[in-house]
């Protein structure tokens, strides 16, 4: 009988195939204390255990072809990263000091009390890592653990027999396992849990696959081998679809087939508007290894590297100046002369770094509003000014641009400029070198009194995701009011409108970097409000280049403006066929 499941839509297209479902990788766990002669031997297992999966991660990336996906390679540096990290191993040997707790249980513990950590975070990149602290516990108590007979393993691709494509169903599927399936065995992913910044949905862009996520109980729901659809426009899965459902569905992925073609033919086309009004194509990043993925989806450069991802789940052993002169290099160099702008770590209560010294800020009420990005970062004068170092170092390599995240006040420009000049001065560089230094507006005080900021800046980039949500008093993590989550809302359009007017009357770049860019839909009301750089996932260029290359940009302004002035402005761009 044929049912429908709902998720998030993370990659777009249609896929149809049966489905191969992956067993999840979580391990029932004995709880049980250890006698206390016994616990050094437990902590030695725990710690020997670990040790096998690191080896077992570094092994697979290694061994990964040279054509790889760069975003896999990334996602198993970062699994390396955390079995190895000393923060976790060293909790979850301290509950066995401590507690006496066995090993499995020990690190069940640490997993709880990390994952708590993750859950309070606002930033959703940065929640959703959780998933990869769990997929690196689940694999080390699989090596604790009695070896499983074959019947039990994780079903392979290679089981199955005939040329029917193949979509991958799971509760969640971490990087590492990917690697033991066939390169580009499967047309599409569905997944229990996850969101957008889901390891999952990274990886499938990277591909260029159909994806949904965080359909719940999908993997519950299907069986092997049912025939499957995956929307990946609608975040729809359709189970044992009808013969005419199914031709319904052949056709749109034809269509999408066709589409996919032809946006690939505008990869190296300029982004000009047909009043010749040239549009900036940046791509954001959050990884060293995002930048060669950006440049061959057709990005002119980098308009977002968000930092902060180097600096967690580090415990007490944060990167030092060096590891992030490599980071940025790396960046750098794989953009072979295209800009590279750099966002300073945005962390702070919301997002913990699992230091000793940061327990104090564990009681902030609510986290979104507490001591995060460059107010953080103004309280950690020496770790700022590390950070401040390796961005200088790496701007004598190339085109290199400083973005200050949620800057409030002029005053906190002022102080982010003495500790530039410091790091400056530390490293024998001239006073005024090639770094050129921006503000991201995501606060409205900073978009209300942009002038006071402006005398300090080169350039302006607009943070729409955290704008929003500061503007509408709405936490976008919460579900009981992500409803009210809304881009259109008349408030949030005249706050993006003023910062662009007011940058442009200044001389001063102005980008937006937050969903709005990477969304078609608003493309031509950005255009006609004067916006002429875009910065967005890779996935999103081409799209939005069609919508700039069918743009007239002089025409777009008066209509632009009405439709920020109206009460409905969704309705009204509507009206005015600003929206297909």
């Amino acid at each position: 009988m044929s049912f429908q499941v709902f998720g998030i839509p993370v990659t777009q297209g249609v896929a149809i195939g049966r489905a191969v479902l992956v067993a999840s990788s979580r391990v029932d766990v004995a709880h049980y204390l250890v006698p206390e002669d016994a616990v050094a031997g437990e902590v030695t297992r725990c710690l020997q255990a670990c040790e096998q999966v690191g080896a077992e991660l570094q092994a697979l990336r290694d061994a990964l072809p040279a054509d790889a996906p760069p975003e896999l390679d990334a996602l198993l540096d970062v699994h390396v990263m955390l079995v190895r990290d000393p923060a976790f191993t060293g909790g979850a040997c301290q509950w066995i000091e401590e507690r006496r707790y066995n090993a499995e249980w020990a690190l069940s513990a640490q997993l709880d009390a990390l994952g708590r950590q993750f859950d309070d975070m606002e930033d959703d990149y940065l929640r959703e890592r959780k998933s990869d602290l769990e997929q690196v516990v689940a694999r080390i108590l699989e090596s604790l653990a009695p070896k499983q007979e074959p019947d039990s393993q994780i079903v392979s691709p290679r089981d199955f027999g005939g040329d029917d494509p193949l979509l991958l169903v799971a509760a969640d599927v971490s990087p590492a396992d990917l690697m033991g399936f066939r390169q580009g065995v499967f047309q599409g992913f569905i997944t229990d849990t996850g969101g957008r910044t889901s390891h999952t949905a990274i990886v499938a862009r990277s591909m260029g696959i159909p994806a949904v996520v965080g359909t719940r109980e999908a993997s519950r729901l299907i069986r092997q081998d049912d025939w499957v659809v995956i929307d990946g426009d609608l975040g729809l899965i359709v189970v044992d679809p009808s013969p005419i459902v199914l031709e319904e569905y052949r056709f749109k992925q034809r269509q999408s087939e066709v589409e996919r073609a032809r946006l690939a033919r505008l990869r190296d086309k300029p982004a000009v508007t047909l009043d010749g009004a040239h549009i900036e194509m940046l791509a954001n990043i959050e990884l060293p290894a995002d930048a060669s993925a950006a440049v061959s989806a057709g990005a002119e450069g980098v308009g977002l590297f968000r930092t902060e991802f180097l600096f967690m789940n580090r415990g007490d052993q944060l990167p030092s100046e060096e590891e992030q002169f490599e980071a940025y290099r790396f960046a750098v160099e794989s953009l072979k002369g295209r800009p590279l702008t750099i966002r300073t770590i945005d962390i702070g209560a919301d997002k913990p770094l699992d230091r000793p010294s940061e327990a104090r800020h564990e009681s902030v009420l609510n986290p979104a509003l507490g001591l995060r990005a460059i107010r953080w970062s103004l309280s950690e004068p020496g770790m700022f000014r590390q950070q401040l170092r390796a961005i200088l170092r790496a701007a004598e390599l190339g085109p290199v641009r400083l973005l200050i995240p949620m800057v409030g006040h002029w005053r906190e420009m002022e102080m982010v400029q003495e500790a530039l000049l410091a790091a400056r001065l530390q490293l024998g560089l001239p006073e005024h070198p090639k770094l050129e230094v921006g503000v991201m507006i995501e606060v409205p005080a900073a978009a209300i009194c942009l002038g006071s900021l402006l005398p300090w800046i080169d350039f302006v980039s607009i943070g729409t995701n955290d704008l929003i949500q500061y503007t509408l008093a709405i936490d976008r993590a919460d579900q009981a009011v992500g409803h009210l989550y809304d881009p259109w809302h008349p408030a949030v359009l005249h706050l993006v409108a003023k910062v662009i007017a007011e940058a442009n009357a200044a001389g001063k770049g102005v980008s937006i970097c937050g969903e709005m860019a990477g969304d078609p839909a608003f493309t031509s009301l950005l255009l006609g409000l004067g916006l002429r750089s875009f910065s967005m996932h890779p996935a999103q260029l081409n799209i939005v280049k069609q919508a700039i290359l069918r743009a007239d940009a002089k025409r777009l302004a008066p209509i632009a403006q009405a439709v920020i002035e109206a009460q409905d402005p969704r309705a009204a761009a509507l009206q005015a066929r600003l929206l297909s």
